[in-house]
């Protein structure tokens, strides 16, 4: 199902209205309204919570483990030090969050970074035979004998 839009101020105060004058049970409310029993229970315990109806989307969400204050001190941190890998950047900053947070966050300011400790350079040779000569295909002898008819020798005249 897919999700609905918002519902109005005005309805929500409706639905809260018609449980509080106990006009019916959350569900029967909910029924009446054409709203889910959840809905119904969360803007009860919205209420509760904050006093207020109005819908809340700017605080939905996860919420996030790097702040802006973060950023100035990478910036700050990578401008000092620019080879320093994202574990390590984790680790002088003593953040709470994942590599790819930080990741994230460097991505977002612009800065470039080191990607990895520094290792000894890959080989760059070869891993696999070269090809044979161009249309010579597979090596000649690559199906053994008499296990299949296209590689069998044809019978010896008698």
């Amino acid at each position: 199902m897919g999700m609905k839009k918002t519902l109005s101020v005005d309805l929500r105060e409706r639905i809260v209205a018609a449980y509080d004058a106990k006009e019916g049970t959350r569900a029967e409310v909910a029924k009446r309204f054409r709203v889910s029993v959840g809905m119904v229970k969360k803007l009860l315990g919205q209420r509760a919570r904050t006093g207020d109806l109005r819908p809340r989307h700017r605080f939905s969400g996860r919420k996030a483990r790097l702040m802006p204050n973060h950023g100035a001190k990478l910036k700050q941190l990578i401008a000092q030090e620019p080879d320093l890998t994202l574990a390590e950047m984790k680790d002088r900053l003593e953040l709470d969050c994942t590599v790819a947070a930080i990741h994230w966050m460097v991505s977002r300011l612009g800065l470039t970074y080191k990607k990895r400790r520094s290792m000894r350079p890959s080989k760059t040779g070869r891993t696999w035979r070269a090809p044979d000569a161009a249309g010579g295909g597979s090596k000649a002898r690559s199906t053994r004998r008499g296990w299949s008819s296209s590689t069998s020798r044809p019978p010896k005249p008698t």
